[in-house]
């Protein structure tokens, strides 16, 4: 928490004071059980099928102009990269299941982990269209943020993505990310430039952005037929 700027012996601001502080534990977390969904670290045996669907050729093209992969071409090839995903700590990767369907509808990621300065970011957000603007996609990132932020402590949860994906900016806003900027010339991907523009919630900010999403996905809030009484930006 901030507790005022400190100044040193100069009289110059030097930050504010950060005290008993420990390096943090990487995730390691198989699951995170919510209401309507659940995520569960990406396994081929069980995700392959599921998840083909996502990242195969049947998925929608447009999903994949920000992101810096293409569609798949065959199952063979999908399941080796599920393989490396499965073995990879950084990013620690997530499948989301539809705990009505039992499906995996797609993945999300922790991501450029530094335990030592309490950093790290939720990343490889791809959801297929069944998944998209619904109630399990905002408990999904409910969850993995109260993960990072309120399990494992870290101090930063941020939020990157190609400054031209209006979507994904607005789902930071949404969530109740910060737009801090953008880095301009920050990546090539698939033969061109992109400006990335950075978001974040701090430990201090969470509670309140935590509350928000909880009032939102609340039972009260939806109606017999699923429908949502009131958007998240109205809390």
């Amino acid at each position: 928490m901030k507790k005022g700027q400190q100044y040193n012996s100069y009289n110059q601001p030097i930050g504010y004071p950060v005290t008993n502080w420990s390096t943090r534990a990487y995730p390691k977390k198989s699951t995170l059980e919510g209401t309507n969904c659940r995520l569960e670290k990406v396994d081929p045996n069980k995700h392959l099928e599921d998840l083909y669907q996502v990242y195969g050729p049947q998925s929608n093209p447009k999903n994949w102009t920000y992101i810096p992969l293409v569609p798949f071409k065959n199952k063979i090839e999908f399941s080796e990269y599920l393989t490396e995903m499965s073995h990879s700590k950084d990013p620690f990767h997530y499948a989301i299941i539809d705990k009505t369907s039992g499906k995996a509808l797609g993945t999300v990621a922790l991501m450029r982990i530094n335990p030592e300065h309490g950093t790290i970011e939720v990343g490889f957000v791809i959801y297929s269209d069944q998944l998209k603007k619904t109630r399990i996609a905002t408990e999904a990132q409910y969850l993995l943020a109260c993960y990072a932020l309120d399990e494992l402590g870290y101090r930063r949860y941020e939020w990157k993505c190609d400054v031209l994906n209006e979507p994904s900016k607005n789902a930071a806003l949404r969530l109740g990310f910060v737009f801090e900027g953008v880095f301009r010339n920050a990546v090539v991907y698939k033969e061109r430039n992109r400006d990335t523009a950075w978001f974040s919630i701090l430990e201090s900010e969470w509670p309140k952005q935590k509350a928000r999403m909880e009032s939102w996905l609340s039972d009260s809030n939806f109606t017999a037929d699923g429908e949502q009484r009131k958007r998240l930006n109205e809390f």
